[in-house]
């Protein structure tokens, strides 16, 4: 089984999954927002695509560690995601989990600045590499 990470963003979400034996995370997609239910659905695609156990969620943390705006809204998210989950029948046992994601963004536009990418073209992927980021970090911290 796979892992599935998620950088929820105010417009995008940033995919990425495991490599089968949860050691590696590697980018899927950027999802527009349209609705948080709508959103939910999207990701539960993800979950059957990739038969995933469990999904990772950024936490987006102020730097002292404590709550901002953003984080109320991720959990707001991570809530309807486990009620769809709950309501799906095969997928109720799929657990949720929290990764800090505080520096994940400065950490993927690092990469993507090292790999002689454009502004532009950052842009478009740097909620994706974020994901990657956020699950690499789940997966360093259960492995270790």
């Amino acid at each position: 089984m796979r892992i599935l990470g998620l950088d929820v963003g105010t417009k995008t979400v940033g995919v990425a999954v495991s490599d089968p034996l949860c050691v590696i995370a590697r980018g899927v997609t950027t999802i527009e927002r349209v609705g948080i239910r709508k959103d939910c659905g999207k990701i539960i695609d993800y979950i059957r695509e990739f038969d995933c156990c469990t999904v990772v969620i950024g936490l987006p943390l102020s730097l002292d560690g404590s709550d901002s705006v953003q984080t109320e809204k991720v959990r707001e998210f991570r809530h309807m995601l486990e009620n769809k989950l709950r309501s799906s029948g095969p997928l109720s046992s799929v657990k949720i989990e929290w990764q800090d994601e505080r520096y994940s963004t400065a950490e993927a536009e690092e990469v993507l600045i090292d790999a002689n990418m454009s502004r532009e073209d950052r842009k478009k992927i740097i909620d994706r590499q974020a994901a990657i980021v956020i699950l690499q970090r789940y997966l360093d911290r259960i492995s270790g």
